[in-house]
């Protein structure tokens, strides 16, 4: 054995000097060398596109999700006004777009009718035993008109009932009644209070029982007492556009299209006028915030599909994405809007370039918006046309897994794809594994052999040195 040789061997181990265990790892990892990097480089790619798309696909979504919440908040439709707000309070209801000029002329307001009953010493004072009966309908000190089509209350109080248990039963019943027991000069009194509208009167009637009397205090009808009569039912009557209308509340939730009325004084011959303002400002800014948005989401496209460094250079769902962002100008987004009206983003004033991104002409959208504001505004509801529900569709097509030309199928490919080669580099690791076993078995037999010879030459050589020191 030469002196490097010697070297090596003894610097490797005992038995034969061969590391035979470490010789059989390095061999086998060498005989899966190419194929284990080319798998795990597999893998890396793999992860890259998955987190890539995933975040596109998110970024979409997020845009969409966005929008959507600014607007619900319903800043972006004109909103009404009114010259004397002493008369009414005006609001616009979410998704609804209100324009023109009103007047409006509120010649009474909706009440309730409130009673009282006798007076009593005190709130725990008995009113005897019974069953009462309130029946609804229209009420006056003149008469009842009952609404048959509402179902009576009935009540029945047992013997040492109070007034503030009368008052508490009426409460339970959640019917459109409240009660109270007011205390007074002259004593405490059951005080009854319907709802707002003409129908919501009511009357009293009892049927006490004969052993506790008492209950029939209570009792109500038109004429029977009037001074119980506090105030009577009554609904609202207003005038809108020389029109007479009635209301059984003074909320009106919709009484012109966009605008909601909650009725507070009258203003007989002094009619109020309400109008609607555009909301530009608003609409200029979230134009401003969709152009941003798309831009962030077509930088990131333009990235991940570049032909030479791009992860999803070839694939179908990052591409068929930016096939649909850069239509999106011309898409009719508005199919029913009314002639004359805005149809598309393009026509707000949104343009694309060669490359993609997104610019807004604000000259063009103002202009529009002067024109047209509730034709404007009209485009961004949460309806099932409009800006949103046109990027709300396009960011839920991405996230179908069922569908190879979307983001959500491409992930869904790529993630099956993962898991392949992570199962070819296990079954890689186990036959490298099985190699290793076997060849540290065939070299664990060549190493006693070699140490056997190597034992057998150092017991000759010992011999011949014996000898040759006898010769000397």
């Amino acid at each position: 054995m030469n002196v490097s040789a010697s070297n090596i061997a003894n610097s490797l181990g005992i038995g034969s000097g061969i590391d035979m265990t470490g010789l059989a790892s390095q061999l086998a990892e060498a005989q899966f060398a190419g194929r284990n990097a080319r798998l795990t480089q597999k893998s890396e790619t793999l992860e890259r596109q998955i987190s890539l798309a995933g975040s596109i696909r998110s970024s979409l979504s997020q845009f969409a999700s966005a929008l959507g919440d600014r607007l619900r908040t319903g800043d972006l439709a004109p909103t009404p006004s009114i010259t004397n707000s002493a008369v009414a309070k005006v609001s616009a209801p979410v998704g609804s777009q209100g324009k023109g000029i009103y007047s409006l002329e509120v010649t009474q307001l909706a009440k309730t009718q409130t009673m009282t009953t006798p007076t009593y010493d005190s709130s725990t004072a008995s009113v005897g035993a019974g069953t009462m009966t309130i029946r609804f309908g229209a009420t006056t000190n003149a008469g009842f008109t009952e609404d048959t089509a509402r179902t009576p209350l009935e009540l029945t109080f047992a013997p040492g009932a109070t007034l503030a248990e009368v008052a508490g039963a009426i409460n339970s019943q959640n019917a459109g009644l409240s009660a109270y027991v007011a205390q007074t000069d002259a004593g405490a009194q059951l005080v009854i209070k319907g709802a707002e509208g003409e129908k919501n009167g009511f009357v009293i009637d009892v049927a006490e029982d004969s052993a506790e009397p008492g209950l029939s205090s209570l009792a109500w009808r038109p004429g029977s007492d009037p001074a119980r009569l506090v105030q009577a039912s009554a609904d609202a009557k207003y005038t809108l556009d020389g029109i007479a209308r009635t209301s059984a509340s003074n909320t009106i939730a919709s009484a012109a299209p966009g605008l909601s009325l909650e009725l507070t004084a009258t203003n007989v011959g002094a009619p109020a006028t309400v109008t609607f303002s555009n909301s530009k400002p608003a609409l200029i800014s979230v134009m401003q915030d969709i152009t941003g948005a798309l831009n962030e989401i077509v930088g990131s496209l333009r990235e991940a599909v570049d032909p030479k460094s791009g992860d999803l250079a070839r694939d179908t769902g990052a591409r068929g994405l930016s096939r649909t962002l850069s239509g999106l100008g011309t898409i009719e987004i508005m199919p029913n809007a009314p002639a004359g009206s805005p149809r598309t983003l393009a026509e707000l004033g949104l343009s694309i370039g060669r490359d993609g991104s997104f610019t807004l002409d604000t000259k063009r959208l103002t202009e529009v918006i002067e024109r047209d504001a509730a034709g404007v505004s009209a485009m961004f509801t949460t309806g099932i046309n409009g800006v949103f529900s046109t990027i709300d569709r396009i960011a839920r097509a991405n996230t179908t897994s069922t569908d190879p030309g979307s983001l959500g199928g491409s992930i869904a490919r790529y993630q099956s794809q993962a898991k392949t080669v992570d199962r070819d580099l296990e079954k890689l690791t186990e036959q490298m594994e099985t190699l290793r076993s076997t060849m540290v078995a065939r070299f664990a037999k060549v190493d006693s052999k070699v140490a056997a010879s190597q034992s057998t030459l150092s017991f000759l050589q010992s011999q011949i040195d014996v000898w040759n020191a006898q010769k000397d």
